[in-house]
């Protein structure tokens, strides 16, 4: 049974470009929900095919962007503008390729509106059924993250895939750019931030707003299927934490995450000392293996395995297997090293967008 809430409760915005192919799966997701949205609205933004046509067919009220030069963020903020005559009290941003899980709007409104000093609920994304060892490379680092958010009851950032936002936290952080946050007065969304969504955490969390992830609060995305849209995916995810941070400097809340960004530079370092230093010691016949660091080894594997149990028996024997993994860190820390460089010297990085396959998307 579907539960609504009377009153102009939640509208969901889902920004689009392009997305015919993947647009039916989430918003029959919406539909699925147990507690309904007022109003679902597809922000159609420089679209040329038949993104529009899918979201009236299913209900949905199409708001196309005008003249919009600043992607996701710009349309996303040209959408909160049109909200302004008869605000709802709560948003809903959902990517245009992400499911929701059966609750997550029904969780996340009773999250919301526990405590009027809750700005956020962010969703907990999981990747879609992995095809090959790269995606369950993903989905194996995804469930991890997830575990790791349900332990410490930390986010560190409201996932850009799906989130709910009370509308006045938006309007809070609107009346504060410009002044004491980046960005131009009156936008929610920096226009210059590649990663909006966690530029907006910061955002959100500089003007005092609380957030938080419930476990019920799971949505499904996209795996990256080869090597080179995962390195620019995590190009851009990390250059644009490190632009953001470096847009608001040293404060109270950007010191836990520069703390972040200084463990990630310090593990690439030690994991490159470390093969080093054991690539001389096989050459070299001196390399012995120690009960000590043998036990060490066997916690590491067991952690490994543990942390990824949800995710089902493929994704155990690659983390069992645990050199396949290290690889695949390698890569990430690769496209970190990457990223790091970009920003020091302000260079671009491509946005990456990846339509998938029909007939994937409808088995998900």
């Amino acid at each position: 049974m579907v539960a609504r809430v009377a009153g102009n409760v939640l509208t969901v915005l889902i920004p689009a470009h392009n997305e015919e192919d993947a647009l039916g799966p989430t918003l029959r997701a919406l539909q699925r929900q147990t507690a309904a949205p007022e109003r679902v609205i597809v922000v159609a933004d420089n679209c040329d095919d038949g993104t529009a046509s899918v979201a009236e067919d299913l209900g949905a009220e199409v708001m196309c962007t005008v003249g919009n030069t600043h992607r996701k963020a710009g349309a996303l903020n040209q959408a909160l503008a049109r909200l302004e005559a008869a605000p709802p009290r709560f948003v809903m941003v959902v990517d245009a390729d992400t499911r929701l899980s059966p609750r997550f709007i029904e969780t996340a409104l009773r999250e919301v509106a526990r405590d009027p000093r809750m700005g956020a609920v962010s969703g907990l994304f999981v990747g879609e059924k992995p095809s090959g060892l790269l995606q369950q490379f993903q989905a194996n680092e995804y469930i991890r993250y997830r575990t790791q958010i349900e332990s410490t009851h930390r986010v560190s950032v409201v996932t850009g895939t799906a989130s709910v936002f009370r509308y006045t936290a938006l309007r809070d952080v609107a009346a504060h750019r410009g002044s004491d946050i980046p960005g131009t007065a009156g936008d929610v969304y920096d226009r210059s931030a590649i990663t909006e969504d966690s530029e907006l955490t910061l955002a959100l969390k500089s003007c005092g707003w609380m957030m938080t992830a419930p476990a019920a609060c799971t949505c499904t995305t996209e795996l990256m299927p080869t090597w080179g849209d995962l390195h620019r995916q995590r190009v851009r995810w990390y250059k644009g934490m490190l632009d953001n941070l470096g847009e608001y400097g040293v404060t109270r809340v950007t010191l836990r995450y520069i703390g972040q960004q200084l463990m990630i530079g310090t593990g690439i370092i030690t994991i490159a000392l470390l093969l080093a230093l054991t690539g001389l010691a096989v050459a070299s016949g001196t390399f012995t293996v120690r009960p000590f660091w043998l036990v060490i080894g066997c916690i590491f594997v067991v952690e490994r395995l543990v942390t990824v149990w949800p995710v089902g028996a493929a994704g155990r024997w690659v983390a069992a297997a645990v050199l396949p993994e290290i690889g695949y860190d390698i890569a990430l820390q690769t496209a970190f090293v990457h990223a790091a460089i970009l920003s020091v010297l302000h260079r671009d990085t491509a946005w990456n967008h990846v339509t998938p396959a029909p007939a994937a998307v409808s088995s998900a």
